[in-house]
């Protein structure tokens, strides 16, 4: 039996619920995992408030995880290759990761490297394939200088570091309290507020050659439109109201276009971890049975790092 959150209904974080529940033992092609951390997104509680089809409900949880290996299908191999019963591994793109134990596609499932804890591990494949889409579908190049919105969030953050291995120059808009980060993973901070367009033309020097909003605001937007001349350039994935007016183009995990890259570009990013070239930070853990208190303070607060709910 598994301990697991679920939405009960479309609506706020009051339709959440914990439940227990059998654990389906891996078929081939399946791995079950002991779950460690999974990893928390503001995707997990927005999919829900957001509404759906009835018929989807109750919703299962979670889209990424780090844990051991409890059981694996027969003639099955992760993503990664091998895999045995006790082998430290993560998974993303999966669903009912708010659980102690869950059984997932072994195509989803990565040996986990050693140097990441397993709530890093836990938040590493949301937020950085998102950020690798967003640089790959501005066609950012080394040498360019870009402006990123919300470049000290979790995706930010991520797009931050993989710029850098590109050799790109980013200017970062955030918060005052938020400078230091944005410096810390290689950006130059911009506090966002009246006059940013003028702030980051200053700062720039020269061409913005692409603009990637992680925040969705209307100034977020209305800046990258003055700034950067192509308009297939910028990209958000948080402002979808006036993308068929201006322009811009709008990425989501459920595309099928975002989900095919998504899927290509998780072993990179895993190695990169590795490596130590891409960190996660975490600001934050909570036991599993407090996930709709740490949804709230992830959907209310300014964490300053990732969030685990750790079983």
């Amino acid at each position: 039996m598994a301990l697991s959150w679920i939405a009960r209904d479309f609506g706020g974080l009051d339709v959440f619920e914990m439940v227990e529940s059998e654990v389906p033992e891996p078929g081939p092609g399946e791995v079950t995992i002991e779950v460690r951390a999974a990893g928390m997104n503001p995707a997990d509680y927005k999919h829900v408030s957001a509404g759906g089809d009835p018929a989807d409900l109750p919703v299962r949880v979670g889209y990424e995880v780090s844990g051991t290996i409890a059981a694996i299908g027969s003639d099955t191999e992760i993503a990664s290759g091998g895999g045995a019963v006790g082998d430290e591994v993560l998974a993303f793109r999966i669903r009912g990761g708010y659980s102690s134990a869950v059984t997932v596609p072994a195509k989803d499932v990565f040996a986990k490297p050693g140097s990441l804890g397993h709530p890093e591990a836990a938040n590493l494949l949301l937020a950085g394939t998102t950020a690798a889409e967003m640089l790959d579908v501005t066609r950012v190049r080394e040498g360019e200088t870009i402006l990123v919105h919300g470049a000290a969030g979790a995706v930010g953050v991520s797009v931050l570091q993989q710029a850098r291995l590109l050799g790109v120059r980013v200017i970062g808009t955030a918060g005052a309290a938020s400078a230091a980060t944005v410096e810390r993973f290689g950006g130059e901070h911009v506090e966002y507020g009246d006059g940013l367009e003028t702030r980051v033309r200053e700062l720039a020097g020269g061409p913005v050659a692409a603009a990637l909003d992680c925040v969705g605001t209307d100034e977020a937007i209305d800046a990258s439109l003055a700034l950067v001349a192509d308009r297939g350039r910028i990209v958000s994935i948080a402002n979808f109201a006036r993308v068929e007016r201006d322009g811009y183009r709008v990425i989501m995990g459920r595309f099928p276009a975002s989900a095919v890259f998504r899927d290509r570009v998780r072993a990179r990013l895993v190695d990169l971890a590795g490596q130590g070239e891409l960190v996660v930070p975490v600001a934050r853990t909570f036991p599993l049975a407090e996930a709709r208190e740490a949804m709230a303070f992830l959907a209310e607060q300014h964490p300053g790092g990732k969030l685990a709910l750790l079983p």
